[in-house]
């Protein structure tokens, strides 16, 4: 019997070892933010940043009556996302970057409820996220409607199990014509479970990576625009879809 239970157990800690392998290195090759992102982290005249356990972007000497919070993308540094997070700052809105654990949305799909809590003063809200975190963030919005006014997608779409299509809530899903990752016939298949209203906006030959500011990205396309021309296009769609929350 013992012989038996040491076989098991020498058996088993190879498995385990792998395992726990495949989990740090899940877990800490997250792409890193371009210098173009780190200097957005910036205070300035128009916007303030702020904060640890997220990065808030508050609009210099305006309060702000709507909020947006956003789901960074799987394996992808929060802090990549901040060209896009001060730019919609700038224009009047607050605007929450959420740290995730591992940088997986996944484990911490509820974040954005401490956020909203944390800011009584503004009456509107509209979470997204980029690829898994704008995954993350349709869940949120399906499960708190009474508190999330509107849903922007960045090369994502709601998991299986999450059904928006009974919602009337304000929501834009923006992708990329070259996306190897969020594919365009991903966003079709989503269709059936984001509400009706839906807006889609299609970047053409833009790819996933270029999303945010990380660099390239393994299983994506080359883009046939440059960043710069793909993140106007993102921010235009964005900043329309909070506009209609006012």
């Amino acid at each position: 019997m013992k012989s038996r239970f040491r076989f098991a157990l020498l058996a088993f800690i190879p498995l385990l070892f792998i395992s726990l392998t495949g989990f740090l290195f899940l877990t800490t090759t997250s792409a890193e933010p371009m210098p173009e992102a780190l200097i957005a982290l910036q205070s300035d005249s128009q916007v303030l940043v702020k904060g640890e356990t997220w990065l808030a972007f508050e609009p210099n000497g305006i309060q702000a009556n709507t909020g947006f919070i956003i789901y960074p993308g799987g394996r992808v540094d929060y802090r990549s996302y901040a060209p896009l997070a001060r730019q919609i700052a700038e224009q009047g809105y607050l605007v929450v970057l959420l740290k995730m654990p591992f940088d997986l949305a996944v484990f911490d799909p509820n974040a954005a409820n401490e956020v909203i809590r944390s800011y009584p003063e503004v009456s509107q809200w509209a979470v997204g996220g980029h690829s898994l975190g704008g995954a993350m963030a349709a869940g949120f919005a399906a499960e708190n409607p009474q508190q999330v006014s509107g849903l922007v997608l960045w090369a994502a779409y709601p998991p299986q199990n999450t059904d928006l299509s009974a919602l009337s809530m304000m929501t834009t899903s923006i992708y990329a014509s070259l996306d190897g990752l969020a594919t365009t016939n991903d966003i079709q298949d989503s269709i059936s479970r984001l509400p009706a209203n839906t807006i889609y906006v299609e970047i053409e030959s833009g790819n996933h990576a270029q999303f945010g500011w990380y660099g390239n990205q393994d299983g994506d396309n080359p883009a046939k625009i440059s960043r710069q021309d793909q993140q106007e296009q993102i921010l235009f769609a964005t900043l329309n879809l909070l506009a209609g929350l006012k």
